[in-house]
């Protein structure tokens, strides 16, 4: 007699990280900007909504490590920190 369970011929199929999971940055390439971060943090009572800036930063450091797909800050909700384009007369002086 077999002690070994059967629970069907169901095989594992990986699939990517849902949108939010992230890679761990083994290699340490932006953890100073995920310090600053949870600084920041830790000094406004955990809230999120005064570390916007260091937020963005630390998005940002992983989206050019490679370490998350890159994506708009817009659409990560940072578009009120975006440069603004720059305005017709700004234009007009650089003629």
């Amino acid at each position: 007699m077999s002690t070994a369970m059967n629970f069907g011929s169901k095989t594992f199929k990986p699939r990517p990280p849902d949108k939010g999971s992230f890679p761990l940055d083994h290699f340490g390439e932006c953890k100073a900007f995920k310090e600053t971060f949870m600084k920041c943090l830790r000094d406004n009572s955990f809230d999120s909504s005064r570390c916007r800036l260091q937020s963005k930063e630390y998005l940002e450091c992983r989206m050019e490590h490679q370490l998350m797909a890159k994506e708009p800050l817009q659409k990560l909700g940072f578009k009120d920190l975006m440069d603004p384009p720059p305005s017709q007369a700004d234009k007009d002086t650089n003629l």
